[in-house]
């Protein structure tokens, strides 16, 4: 089997491992913010560091969910969705590692009811990252991958099942490979698939 051929299922799983860390890490303590007053730790989750985080990590969920039954025209669509939504979340994670006071200081605010730029500097003596902004873009890259990787090989993919296409593309082949579905499918119509 050709890389080509492959294609789709290393997209569509590139696309739903990336959703998936992006769901996973957006519960997870991306910062931790250590008090000036010595107060307890602040742990400020994903979800609260980057307000986008869990919303886009579903819509990449879909996206792989969709790529898997797309037909030729939607391939590319949903390939460049997912690489704009890899491109915005490197950069919005890698401004919360850059400059984390931006994105700890609605979660200080909710913890001690302060607010304002220098109340916040007063108060917050480090911030800390861990391991999960990091991990993160590992699947934003890995994401960007599966999307440039769709985009250079979705015309080889295999043809979707019939079930997914509507009555007027079902009438022929196409112009893509048939693969054991459509054969099936032409079977239980009484068409010869292999003429």
């Amino acid at each position: 089997m050709t890389v080509a051929r492959r294609g789709r299922s290393v997209s569509v799983l590139g696309f739903l491992l990336a959703g998936a860390v992006g769901i996973i890490s957006s519960t997870q303590t991306w910062l931790t913010v250590e008090r000036a007053d010595g107060g307890e730790a602040i742990l400020v989750p994903g979800a609260s560091a980057q307000v986008l985080l869990a919303p886009l990590s579903l819509a990449v969920l879909a996206l792989g969910a969709a790529l898997a039954i797309a037909a030729r025209p939607l391939r590319v669509g949903f390939a460049v969705l997912a690489g704009a939504a890899a491109a915005f979340l490197l950069w919005s994670t890698v401004g919360v590692l850059v400059a984390p006071a931006a994105a700890v200081g609605p979660a200080v605010t909710e913890a001690t009811g302060l607010a304002g730029g220098d109340a916040l500097d007063d108060l917050v003596r480090t911030i800390s990252p861990s391991a999960w902004p990091f991990i993160a873009l590992i699947g934003w890259g890995l994401l960007l991958a599966a999307s440039v990787f769709a985009l250079a090989t979705w015309r080889g993919w295999k043809a979707g099942g019939r079930r997914y296409r509507t009555e007027s593309t079902a009438t022929g082949h196409g112009d893509g490979p048939v693969d054991a579905v459509d054969s099936w499918d032409d079977l239980s119509r009484g068409t010869d698939p292999t003429r």
